[in-house]
């Protein structure tokens, strides 16, 4: 790239990025907000749907039933 390219690209990022100031702060804490997000995840991922239940219990009842299976059931986990 020529100098005066890399010159107009500098004066450009310049003009379309504001400085930053290293003295800024946000407004409130944010870590109990946080928390709080975490700890909703943490529910929501405890919570197993019935759907998800069903098809476990199916593959199970399907390996009881047919043991051969096991292995091919394991290879597509």
């Amino acid at each position: 790239m020529k100098e005066q390219d890399e010159d107009r690209i500098k004066s450009l990022l310049r003009e379309a990025l504001p400085p930053v100031n290293d003295s800024v702060e946000p407004a409130r804490d944010l870590w109990p907000a946080m928390l709080r997000r975490m700890e909703k995840q943490s529910v929501r991922a405890a919570s197993v749907p019935w759907f998800d239940w069903a098809l476990a219990g199916g593959l199970v009842a399907f390996a009881a039933i047919a043991p051969r299976t096991i292995p091919v059931i394991l290879y597509y986990l």
